[in-house]
């Protein structure tokens, strides 16, 4: 799909150039999603937050978070390409409790780096973005697929950080799934900290677009609502970020 296709929902773009977020739920933004490609292959790309390993550069000790990560490259047109598997990192600036160095995380599967699906997410993504900033010759995309864990006794920290901004341009926050969890909620804020808005991801496809130089985000912890069952948050956090042209 060329990145010059129509947008089906122009008030995405604007929303997020006058706001600098937006928040979608989940039937507009398949609706947002279908000119760019398929999501037939969902149930497998859903399903494969369930081999999610853990994170083990979590400097409060927690074992609530499982993820996997991978990169990838695009221009304005032309094919995104998946990059060699690298590490993670964020300046403590951005990032104080797990930042400052490079963080190596499983890679996101073959299949499903290469599947419908987040094709066509990271098309959609790529088509907004470059719309908002047309000068952008390339991009740095990090795709992200996290599980926190509701653990009996316990809550699971979305953003452990606290509220934060991620370094980067622009971010995409996508709940694929969610079990027997309360709260869990998404607020953005002003850079004095005035909230400026404030969501909770329920549905598959209910999401969240950041403009990161301009707003900071934070999700509240989650927690079981029965105890005695698995409780996990699962969602996609794309960002891109422009690559300086020399």
């Amino acid at each position: 799909m060329s990145p010059t296709a129509i947008l089906p929902d122009r008030s995405l773009q604007e929303s997020l150039s006058h706001d600098g977020f937006v928040f979608v739920r989940a039937d507009a933004m398949r609706h947002a999603l279908e000119p760019f490609g398929s999501l037939d292959d969902w149930q497998t790309f859903a399903a494969s937050w369930d081999t999610l390993e853990i994170d083990e550069h979590m400097a409060d000790g927690g074992r609530y978070r499982r993820r996997r990560h991978g990169v990838f490259a695009a221009g304005a047109e032309g094919a995104v390409e998946r990059q060699p598997h690298q590490p993670h990192y964020q300046g403590l600036d951005y990032n104080p409790l797990n930042g400052g160095i490079a963080r190596w995380f499983s890679p996101i599967a073959p299949e499903i780096g290469e599947g419908h699906s987040l094709a066509t997410i990271l098309e959609f993504c790529r088509t907004l973005f470059s719309r908002l900033v047309p000068q952008v010759a390339a991009w740095k995309i990090e795709v992200h697929q996290f599980r926190i864990e509701a653990l009996p006794g316990g809550e699971g920290l979305p953003t452990p950080e606290g509220m934060h901004r991620d370094g980067v341009d622009f971010v995409l926050v996508l709940l694929v799934n969610r079990a027997n969890i309360a709260s869990g909620t998404t607020s953005i804020h002003a850079p004095d900290g005035r909230e400026l808005g404030r969501f909770t991801l329920t549905h598959a496809l209910d999401a969240a677009l950041v403009d990161d130089s301009r707003v900071a985000h934070g999700v509240t912890p989650v927690k079981p609502i029965d105890p005695a069952l698995p409780a996990y948050r699962d969602v996609l956090v794309v960002t891109f970020k422009r690559i300086s042209q020399q």
